[in-house]
């Protein structure tokens, strides 16, 4: 393995970092099955989950899930013509 892969997967070599980057990779592939650009998907998430951390209710979830229609514009990827 290349020098500059054996540093990127570092974390990997426990089971709780296996599993973290697991999920985040599942997180990141979904985003992008449902046209959302994945970096700015994780930006959103990291800044609006934090505004809601005392809220007691569970209603937000549904809203931040990569297929929902409420989540903003900027963070899907552009259609194509083909595709209108």
């Amino acid at each position: 393995m290349h020098p500059i892969h054996e540093k990127n997967w570092e974390m990997i070599n426990t089971v709780h970092g296996a599993s973290t980057s697991a999920i985040i990779y599942s997180i990141s592939e979904t985003a992008k099955a449902n046209g959302l650009k994945p970096y700015e998907y994780f930006e959103y998430l990291l800044t609006e989950i934090p505004k809601h951390q005392d809220e007691s209710s569970t209603d937000l979830l549904g809203d931040l899930l990569p297929w929902s229609e409420k989540l903003p514009e900027y963070i899907r990827k552009q259609k194509k013509a083909s595709e209108n």
